[in-house]
């Protein structure tokens, strides 16, 4: 009998790390060598005393494949804890990005009106350009970045998804 193959899923993962040259490199290549594909990660410091940062991991896999990933980062030596905050449950999910969209007439308009609809900021104004700060979901920047195709996209940078749990548990 042949079973199905299991669809992949989308995972944000929050894992805790000693604050130390290197780590990065080594949960990277942890995705890497085993052919796990990396949707976006950010890191920073999240302890008073810089000796803790938050790894912020989002990937897709079947559930066999999340669990497998979840078992080799909590084997690496600095890692202090994996939280799927997918699987946990509620969870608060950002980005931010900054745009900059070139445009004069028309599409100045255009691109001023989808930035008030969409709640970006204008962070610096020329004759010629605007760049924009949005912050939200990663759905609602894709749909900003695409409208602003439209009017005149430039260039885009995006930080990556940061996630924090619901509620009033750290996990």
């Amino acid at each position: 009998m042949h079973l199905p193959p299991e669809a992949a899923e989308r995972h944000t993962l929050s894992v805790i790390v000693d604050n130390e040259a290197g780590i990065l490199a080594r949960v990277a290549g942890l995705f890497s060598s085993r052919g796990y594909n990396i949707e976006s990660l950010t890191v920073a410091d999240v302890s008073g005393d810089s000796a803790l940062s938050r790894i912020t991991i989002v990937t897709s896999g079947s559930p066999h494949v999340i669990e497998q990933i979840i078992a080799q980062l909590e084997r690496l030596v600095p890692v202090h804890k994996v939280t799927d905050l997918t699987a946990y449950g509620p969870h608060v999910e950002r980005e931010l990005a900054l745009v900059k969209v070139a445009g004069t007439g028309e599409h100045r308009i255009e691109a001023m009106r989808l930035a008030d609809i969409y709640r970006a900021r204008v962070l610096d104004a020329t004759t010629g350009s605007f760049v924009f700060e949005i912050t939200g979901s990663s759905d609602k920047l894709d749909t900003f970045i695409a409208l602003m195709r439209e009017v005149g996209l430039v260039e885009v940078a995006r930080t990556g998804v940061v996630a924090i749990a619901r509620g009033k548990d750290a996990v």
